[in-house]
């Protein structure tokens, strides 16, 4: 399954007043593995940063002057989103602000016409009512990294955000064979095998301690996203 974790930071928070789309920053996963592919672009907004944004970003209409506008690379923004999943932290706004830069451009396209967009704010909600759920706090929650993060950058809050959705939902340790999980095997197909009937021979692997607690941390997660409506608590 392919998959884009999706970031964009913009002149102001009113798609309504004619604010811009500056940034784009993309991070594309393959079967929850990250893949080293990215999309990453600066865009010339053609109007003023609005002073509360700038000290978000740190982006300027100085800085960005020479940069392309939008409808000088549109195309191969959405060749490189086409038919994946987006993952997008408060997915209205920049779906909301990309389809107005593609409308402005008389684009036929819609974002959320050429791929899904899953809302990775709206699931945290889900998983954890109540509690602040910005990225700056799920990143503390899952243990991600964000230290380096002195100004929000779509780029870089595309790769945080993708560390956190992957933690968030399984872990990709989980998910990934680790030199722990490989050493495990080994010393498990050096074990003295089963025998059947009629002299043939079976392999016993049994999980470690912590395979099997990752185990239980994804099924609980996931119940838990299901609303208790997973079969296997049931049984």
């Amino acid at each position: 399954m392919r998959q884009v974790v999706l970031d964009t930071e913009t002149t102001g928070l009113e798609v309504e007043q004619q604010h811009r789309v500056i940034e784009i920053g993309c991070v594309e996963l393959f079967n929850r593995r990250l893949t080293g592919r990215t999309y990453h672009q600066y865009l010339n907004p053609e109007r003023d940063i609005d002073e509360g944004a700038q000290q978000v970003h740190g982006l300027t209409r100085e800085k960005l002057a020479r940069a392309p506008t939008f409808s000088q690379v549109h195309r191969e923004f959405l060749e490189f989103i086409r038919d994946a999943e987006l993952i997008i932290h408060n997915a209205p706004f920049d779906v909301s602000f990309l389809n107005a830069e593609l409308a402005r451009i008389e684009s036929a396209h819609k974002v959320d016409d050429l791929s899904r967009v899953l809302d990775s704010l709206a699931l945290a909600r889900q998983m954890h009512p109540g509690q602040r759920n910005n990225l700056d706090a799920l990143c503390k929650r899952y243990s991600v990294d964000n230290s380096h993060r002195d100004y929000h950058g779509a780029l870089l809050d595309a790769r945080i955000l993708a560390e956190v959705y992957l933690a968030m939902t399984g872990g990709q340790a989980n998910l990934t064979l680790s030199a722990e999980s490989d050493t495990a095997r080994s010393r498990a197909r050096q074990a003295a095998p089963a025998r059947l009937s009629g002299g043939a021979r079976i392999t016993v692997i049994r999980p470690s301690e912590n395979e099997m607690a990752a185990h239980e941390h994804v099924l609980a997660l996931l119940d838990k996203v299901s609303g208790g409506k997973t079969v296997w608590r049931k049984l």
